[in-house]
Order: C-alpha cells, then structure tokens, then sequence
C-alpha cells in the first residue's frame, strides 16, 4: 500500500512541470498593488501583488528591474507581465515579472519618454536655438488659466519686482483634453502683440494634470515662438517637455516672475553704486587734468614767451643767411659752365666739327664697301647655295645635287655629278 503515497517535494516537482509547461501561464498580464516590497542589495525586488480578494507573491530580477523607469512602493498600482512558476523550496506558486509599468500613470510616462526622446534627436532641445531674455522688459505675456494661484502669483511678483512692466493675460485652459489647443492659440496669438518675454504655465498638479505641456503641439509651438519663452509648469520638481524647449526654464511660477522682470530694488542699487563709480572716475579724472594742466602752464614755454620768440628769430636769420650763401654759389657755379660752353670750338668754329663728322661718316661707308659680298664676288669669288642655304664645305654636297652658283654678274644651276 505504501506504493500509493509520493513525497511533497515529487508532488511539487509535478505541479511545478504543470505549471511550466502550460503555454497560458508563460505569459501572463496581471494587475494589482503593491505590497511588501523589498529591493535587494543585488539589484532584484520582492513584493506581493494583491487585490481585494487575493494575493501572489511576484519576484523581478536586476536584469529587469533595470528598465523600470520609477520607484516601487508599497500602495501602488502596477501592470506587469511575467510567467507563473512554483518555488519548489516553499511549494507555493509566484509570478517572475519581466516587465512592470504604474497603472495608469505608465503608459503617459512612456509617451512622455519617447516624445522627449523624438524631439531631443530633432534638436529641439539645443542651446543654440534658445533666445535671450530681455533683461529689461517693457511688456510680459503670460499664457496660463485666469484664475488660481498661478496667475496670481505671477502677477504680484511682477508688480512687487518691476511695477513698471505691461503685463497681458492671454487666458487658456491648462487641464483637459482641449487645453493644449487652447495653449497653442495663445502662444500663437502672442505675436499680435508687442511682448517682449512670454511666460507660458500653470500651478502644479498630477502628470495628468500637467499633461498639457507634454503635447507634442504645445512643445512645437514654444520652439516656432519669435517671443522669448520662460515655461513655469508646476512645481520645482516637475519637469514637462515644456520645460527643454522653452528659452529657459522657471521650477514654479513665481520663479517664472522673478526670471522675467529684475528686481526694482536690485536696480536702483545697482545705478547707485553705478553714480557712485561715476562721480568717483570724474573726481579723479579732474585731478589727473589739474596736475597735467599744472605741468603744462609751469613749462619753459608759458613762463618764458618772449624768449621762446628770441630763439626762434636767431634760428630764422641763420637759416636765411645759409640760403644766401648757397644761391650765390650756384649762380657762380652756373656763370663758370656757361663760360666753358660759350668757350668751346663748336661756338667759335662749328664748320670744324661739321668736317669732322664728315669725315667719321666716309670712313665707315669705306669700312662697309670692303666687307660687302658684292665686293668679293667682284674680286673673282663665287657664291654657292644648296636649298638657299650657303655652302661652305663640301661635305655637305652630295650627287645629283642642285646648286645655285653666284658671280658678281649673274646665276648659274648646276647638278653635281
């Protein structure tokens, strides 16, 4: 009869190989809250995931837990997909999660990832791109809800900061299905008038709630704005793709204000200690003028004039008597050549200098008659050509070839044979 009764732990290894081996539960999508969680020092999470009815204890490995883009707690709701298994050790089945999102929340965190994600590879979110705010404004838009805190705090730091600055409401829905439309159309319709920064956001809140300025239109809208936009969405730590395409980045509304306007006190500080530094450079650029003005008037030149004038006229009449001088030389250095020129035979005798010339120009028309060709051919030489070239070897003839014989009194072809 013992042949009968099996082991717990054969028992176990029978439902466990059940389990594994049920093709509906090696992928299961369960929903629930959270409890007992733990987070090992490896990296893996414990917990129980329980409704109203019941519970299974659920365990994630840290080659998983690491896509997890928050923090689990205890009380939170969460999807999460994984595959049924039995732990032998304790005979009781389990859920191994591969995958966990919030409840709800996830899926917004997800499109909120890969929106950012799409506009950050778009560059949207670059520095280069981000325009500066004026330090000075003369009017400040403001895009958010007409009423609540926000608006009312943006408005009382302005007036307390820089009361003289226009403020213009351009009221939107900031909640809900249609708010992003809405915060578009203002954004849009800031350009009609003529604001110099525009502070585009809302009181904090949900990601629901705030889930307007993660709207791909919205966040398209702020980077195509010609008006330098500061986005005050929510508290410090809330964070919206609002806030990485705007010019710049306020964590609260009142933060937004104090971006946007200096502080009156700041600034009247500020010009004090500017006349401060004014009066201060011109007291001292007096006294470098009067020390200067001093050394000038104490010169050789103020305190002694007429002297000045002496010198001058002593070095005048030296320069004066110089020039004299050296006109008198040239004009008898000119009367001297003059004379010597005037001297000369060509102006006592110029029929010498003719008969001179004559004679050089016979000389060479003889020297050119005895080198003349003609001349030779007249003494009895000859001239021979090849082709109109000059022979003057007679290498260079061969047989059969025609030459071209020049005497003084003609030509005559021959063929050598």
């Amino acid at each position: 009869m013992e042949d009968k009764y099996i082991t717990i732990t054969q028992l176990t290894k029978y439902i466990k190989y059940k389990i594994d081996n049920d093709i509906n539960l090696n992928q299961v999508f369960l929903k629930g809250e959270i409890s007992n969680f733990k987070a090992h020092s490896r990296g893996h999470f414990y917990f129980t995931l329980k409704d109203e009815n019941t519970r299974i204890n659920a365990i994630m490995f840290s080659t998983n837990t690491k896509k997890v883009l928050f923090t689990p707690e205890d009380g939170m709701n969460v999807l999460v997909t994984g595959k049924i298994s039995v732990y032998e050790a304790s005979g009781t089945y389990q859920i191994y999660v591969n995958e966990m999102l919030e409840d709800g929340v996830g899926n917004l965190y997800i499109a909120y990832e890969q929106l950012k994600k799409k506009l950050e590879e778009e560059g949207l979110f670059l520095d280069k791109y981000k325009k500066p705010i004026p330090k000075i404004p003369q009017t400040i838009g403001i895009v958010t809800a007409p009423t609540g805190a926000a608006i009312r705090d943006i408005l009382s730091t302005i007036k307390r900061r820089w009361p003289h600055v226009k403020t213009i409401l351009l009221p939107a829905l900031v909640q809900g299905e249609e708010a992003k439309y809405s915060i578009v159309k203002q954004i849009e319709n800031a350009e009609n008038f003529d604001i110099d920064t525009l502070i585009v956001g809302r009181g904090g809140g949900s990601i629901e709630d705030l889930w307007a300025f993660n709207e791909e239109i919205v966040a398209r809208a702020i980077f195509n704005s010609k008006i330098p936009i500061i986005s005050a969405v929510g508290h410090e730590v809330d964070f919206t793709i609002a806030d990485f395409v705007a010019d710049l980045r306020a964590p609260t509304p009142t933060g937004a204000a104090e971006l946007a306007v200096p502080n009156k006190s700041d600034v009247e500080n500020y010009l004090d200690s500017l006349m401060i530094r004014v009066k201060k450079q011109v007291l001292n650029k007096l006294n470098i003028c009067k020390v200067d003005l001093k050394k000038i008037t104490s010169r050789y030149i103020f305190t002694n004039p007429n002297n000045l004038y002496v010198a001058k006229e002593q070095q005048f009449d030296m320069i004066y008597e110089k020039l004299r001088t050296n006109m008198k030389l040239l004009l008898a250095d000119s009367k001297n050549r003059l004379q010597s020129i005037k001297s000369s035979f060509i102006f006592k005798k110029p029929e010498k200098l003719l008969e001179i010339e004559k004679n050089n120009y016979l000389n060479l028309i003889t020297r050119l008659d005895n080198i003349s060709p003609l001349n030779t051919l007249k003494r009895g030489y000859t001239l021979t050509r090849k082709d109109n070239k000059v022979i003057n070897s007679a290498k260079l003839v061969n047989k059969k070839d025609k030459l071209d014989i020049e005497f003084s009194d003609g030509k005559i072809n021959v063929e050598v044979i």
